[in-house]
């Protein structure tokens, strides 16, 4: 019996369909790229046992969770390149536009396809329309985890109370998935029309996603891109990130947030490269703790707790301190506007906030400032998520991702945390105060270089 490509442990079956046979649908989502792609190369691996067509698709959704066209632009420009992957390997790219939970079907209908495959994706948008999708369709409906090295299922069953009950989960399953890929070998001639092409620019007419956002500067799409990112990590940064990362004044961080959440790169791949880099075995270990069990208890976070954006997602004794301190004063309040504009008092909190809007990310370390100054400045916890969450998801490149919710509700609600030394406001939730930053990094250096803007980080 020929032996899998890919690990049944990544696949689920979510619907069992008519048996009818047909097309195989590849509807690609969170991981848009062609090579690396455990859920295309399962796709593949059915549509060559059943001898059938495989189709990728992609639904275009008009809005989704306060994404700008910052975001909407670089998410196309990676599609484009993907059209053009598939098309050199014979597997035709079908661009649809709307709600996916009437656009999918539609679209299985219409090619009478017999099987449909998905990627892992924990935010509650997606799976409610996994749900819609398994009512809707009489097709086979199959789940591949794609996203995360240890599929976010295999890793646990339960959500965990912090990285370090997660951890030993999945150092001790790791070894088990850590599989090299197999190359994505161009479908038979004939099985895909060479004259389908996608219109781009009907496509964009058809976004109503908020435009005032300008894109990142210096930020290019792309599974290439994502690459040449990769490889300059490896080469120019990687010895140095266990002592710099968590400096914002050191340019030590990888720079691959965006591409992985747009799945313009694997995590897989990302870690073989790293694992085999001329680099100190202590450099290695710390971004991999960041990169494999940090991303995936964000992953299990937002699978195991619905209500990950919101107040009762927080433990019961951040939820308790938080109450408990509901009515304390506040030396600042800044209304969401005011904050959006960096127009407060401490030019440490501005400087991050215009790091954001000019530049599309953030630095790690300056995140958890950040937040954790909303929670101070605005009258409410619930306020205080809402806003941080808004602001994130408006210009980060990277956000809408469960490192965004779960990083927030870490600095405000005290996930995967414990309780601190009670204080005013903040109650039990860590601290994190100015003087603080000024002893772990040079504050005004790294207020002096947001300033300047984007062009003098590059």
């Amino acid at each position: 019996m020929k032996e899998a490509v890919v690990n049944p442990r990544r696949v689920r079956r979510l619907k069992k369909g008519a048996g009818k046979g047909g097309a195989i649908v590849y509807w690609m989502s969170r991981d848009q790229r062609v090579d690396d792609n455990w859920a295309l190369l399962f796709a593949r691996e059915l549509a060559l046992s059943a001898r059938s067509q495989l189709v990728v698709t992609f639904c275009l959704v008009p809005e989704f969770l306060g994404a700008t066209t910052r975001q909407y632009e670089f998410m196309i420009e990676g599609l484009q390149e993907i059209e053009r992957s598939l098309k050199s390997k014979r597997i035709e790219f079908h661009l649809l536009t709307g709600d996916p939970a009437k656009a999918i079907p539609t679209a299985v209908k219409d090619l009478d396809a017999g099987t449909v495959v998905c990627d892992f994706d924990p935010l509650k948008l997606k799976r409610r329309w996994k749900s819609a999708l398994e009512k809707a369709l009489d097709a086979d409906f199959y789940e591949v985890d794609a996203h995360n090295i240890v599929p976010c299922w295999e890793a646990s069953q339960k959500q965990e109370y912090g990285a370090y009950t997660i951890r030993p989960k999945i150092h001790n399953k790791l070894p088990q998935f850590m599989d090299e890929f197999p190359p994505l070998h161009a479908m038979r001639p004939g099985s895909a029309d060479a004259n389908h092409t996608v219109d781009w620019n009907k496509a964009r007419k058809t976004l109503s996603a908020y435009r005032a956002v300008g894109d990142a500067p210096g930020l290019k799409a792309g599974a290439g891109a994502a690459a040449d990112t990769l490889a300059q990590f490896i080469n120019n940064k990687l010895a140095g990130y266990a002592t710099d990362a968590n400096d914002p004044t050191k340019d030590a961080q990888s720079g691959l947030s965006p591409y992985l959440h747009f799945g313009h790169i694997s995590a897989q791949r990302v870690a073989l490269e790293v694992l085999n880099a001329d680099a100190p075995q202590q450099a290695k270990e710390a971004f991999l703790e960041e990169m494999i069990v940090r991303r995936e208890l964000s992953d299990n976070f937002c699978f195991y707790n619905a209500h990950y954006d919101s107040f009762e997602s927080f433990p019961a004794w951040a939820q308790q301190t938080l109450n408990a301190h509901r009515s304390d004063p506040r030396t600042y309040i800044y209304t969401p506007r005011q904050l959006e504009r960096a127009q407060t008092h401490d030019e440490l909190w501005n400087a991050a906030q215009m790091e954001m809007v000019n530049g599309g990310k953030m630095h790690g370390y300056m995140r958890m400032y950040w937040a954790k100054k909303i929670l101070e400045w605005t009258r409410t916890p619930e306020e205080a998520l809402r806003t941080a969450i808004r602001l994130n998801d408006r210009y980060e490149q990277d956000g809408r991702d469960p490192n965004g919710y779960t990083g927030i509700a870490w600095s405000i609600g005290g996930v995967h945390d414990r309780a601190w030394k009670e204080r005013n406001v903040f109650g039990k939730i860590r601290y994190i105060s100015y003087e603080g930053c000024k002893r772990k990094f040079d504050v005004e250096e790294y207020v002096r270089t947001m300033k300047a803007g984007p062009a003098a980080r590059s």
